[in-house]
């Protein structure tokens, strides 16, 4: 299972994991929840307590991620796996960081 942080405005908003058998989950932290001054992430991701599941990556982050001689440029660079999905977004995108992995300062507003 791997986890990474997602942050909005230097805020941690929640937390997306790919679980072993390759789903992902995305699910707002529970402060965040809370302080009525933080928007929703996404459209996709409205403001709930409801963990958000999907059998690939969801396409808001998907969407973010480099792709074609970009992607292979940075994957090269920053030796990282061109496969795995979850280290792209924490290496490549403002406010993903990753936090845990057991098989192998943000500055942006997602």
């Amino acid at each position: 299972m791997r986890q990474a942080e997602v942050y909005t405005n230097k805020c941690m908003a929640g937390i997306l994991t790919e679980t072993d058998d390759g789903k992902y989950i995305f699910r707002y932290n529970d402060s965040y929840l809370l302080d009525k001054k933080q928007t929703a992430i996404s459209l996709s991701f409205p403001k709930s307590q409801q963990e958000f599941v999907s059998d690939t990556l969801f396409p808001f982050f998907y969407n973010m991620l480099s792709e074609g001689a970009n992607k292979t440029i940075q994957c090269q660079t920053l030796k990282i796996d061109e496969d795995g999905v979850l280290v792209s977004l924490s290496y490549s995108i403002p406010g993903i960081r990753l936090t845990s992995v057991s098989r192998y300062e943000p500055s942006g507003v997602l």
